[in-house]
């Protein structure tokens, strides 16, 4: 019986019990051994570290799949803007717009605060030699190539399309990715869908949406071992580098919820004032039930019947206008996911050591912004395409493993504000189109 009960508690929950007994059995070896002592150091070297390490290697193995096709069929339905005119074009400009102040809010805050430097610069230093790797080579490389061209325009314009276009995007994906030139091809494959007949399109979107379904599942698979991988994980960590690791936790965990209640309610606010003609505090008593729903369920696809169900009845946006916004929105339009994957990467880069400068916080916006379009609707959807940007960064996805632990409630809280985002940009495109807003509220 207990060990039924053990297998039927929730993934969150055996992640935290995971991350906990990491972070015990790393604390009690450093405090017992020692973090120097040459018994701990092979234990991590040798067994705890390469065993964790498995799990991030299979994460890695599908992570390509699952953004590139995920990416590709959420730009295709955005996308089609000749057969929804008006209402494609205002919730693609929406969407990215929206998802740019989120990240921008983040990265504002992430720099403002630096969570990942809060640690003793002993520790910092051992962070930086364990898990940088090649980041610093690899930034200073990037800024010292950017700084040569600033006084040539022409070749600075060469520099931006050399990094963004790719001349072979099958060698992208080679080695270690190159998102960008991944997520363009993506981006012209899905755009140039919408453009040909659909009967054309749908064996080819069929492949994608089959290739994003199998990959999801392979990822769920994998994840049933993150418990164990957390712990181990953890444990490497924390016995390595003790409790510094855990301060600078919770100063991430308070930025990443700090710049969600900022784009929640003050972003939303001012666009449901200003682009949907709404009250704010009106506009969010409407909408707790959605909000409530998201956050319960970390999904935003979980939550879409109820969007889709309570913006129409509760804010009078037609069904129309609803089908097409929110169900590319469970998708495409995560501005909450968008802004913790920025805060993220650069507070995993600070913890590694790797100086990231305007140009290369600058790609990491661009990234965030996709990877708000191109993320998974479901539980931890985020966690494969973090790790893939680090590896691209040069920065040891391992890291990764010391946030796991906290994820599901920041999951929770990202979850919502990507729903009531997606009910701002339908509210937006209704009043957009001349449609009166909170019409049937005073029916139900």
């Amino acid at each position: 019986m207990e060990g039924q009960d053990r297998r039927k508690r929730p993934l969150h929950v055996r992640i935290m019990l995971g991350l906990l007994a990491g972070v015990v059995a790393g604390l009690l070896a450093s405090l017992l051994l020692g973090p120097e002592d040459a018994r701990l150091e092979w234990a991590v070297a040798n067994v705890t570290a390469p065993l964790g390490n498995v799990w991030l290697r299979l994460l890695l193995m599908v992570v390509m799949p699952l953004v590139f096709s995920a990416l590709v069929v959420g730009v295709a339905g955005m996308g089609d803007v000749r057969r929804l005119g008006r209402v494609g074009l205002r919730t693609l400009g929406y969407t990215i717009g929206i998802s740019a102040v989120s990240v921008l809010i983040g990265l504002v805050l992430v720099n403002v605060v630096r969570p990942g430097e809060r640690i003793d610069p002993s520790t910092a230093a051992a962070l930086e030699a364990e898990y940088g790797r090649s980041a610093g080579e690899q930034v200073g490389a990037t800024t010292a190539a950017l700084e040569q061209k600033k006084a040539k325009p022409v070749a600075l314009i060469t520099e931006v399309v050399d990094r963004l276009v790719p001349q072979n995007p099958v060698s992208a994906m080679v080695g270690t990715p190159n998102l960008l030139h991944i997520m363009f091809f993506a981006l012209v494959l899905g755009i140039a869908a919408t453009q040909v007949p659909p009967a054309t399109a749908k064996p080819f979107l069929g492949f994608f949406e089959a290739l994003y379904e199998i990959t999801v599942r392979i990822i769920n698979a994998i994840m049933v071992l993150a418990p164990w991988a957390v712990a181990l994980l953890v444990f490497s960590s924390v016995a390595s580098f003790g409790s510094d690791l855990l301060v600078a936790l919770l100063w991430y965990v308070g930025t990443v919820l700090g710049g969600l209640l900022i784009h929640g309610f003050l972003v939303y606010g001012l666009s449901v004032r200003f682009l949907s003609g709404l009250r704010p505090m009106e506009f969010f008593g409407r909408v707790r039930t959605v909000a409530v729903t998201a956050f319960s369920t970390s999904s935003s696809n979980a939550t879409l019947p109820t969007a889709l169900r309570e913006t129409h009845e509760k804010l009078g946006v037609p069904q129309e206008i609803n089908s097409f916004v929110l169900t590319i929105g469970a998708t495409a339009n995560q501005n909450g996911t968008a802004l913790y994957e920025g805060v993220t990467i650069l507070f995993l880069a600070q913890l590694a050591g790797a100086d990231l400068g305007l140009s290369m916080q600058l790609t990491v916006t661009y990234l965030a912004i996709l990877g708000g379009i191109g993320t998974a609707g479901v539980p931890g959807g985020s966690i494969p395409y973090i790790i893939v940007v680090l590896a691209s960064l040069g920065v040891d996805p391992a890291l990764i493993a010391i946030i796991l632990g906290v994820d599901r409630i920041l999951d929770m809280c990202r979850t919502a504000v990507n729903v009531v985002g997606d009910i701002t940009a339908a509210t937006y495109v209704a009043k957009s189109e001349g449609h009166t807003l909170l019409g049937a509220v005073g029916k139900g």
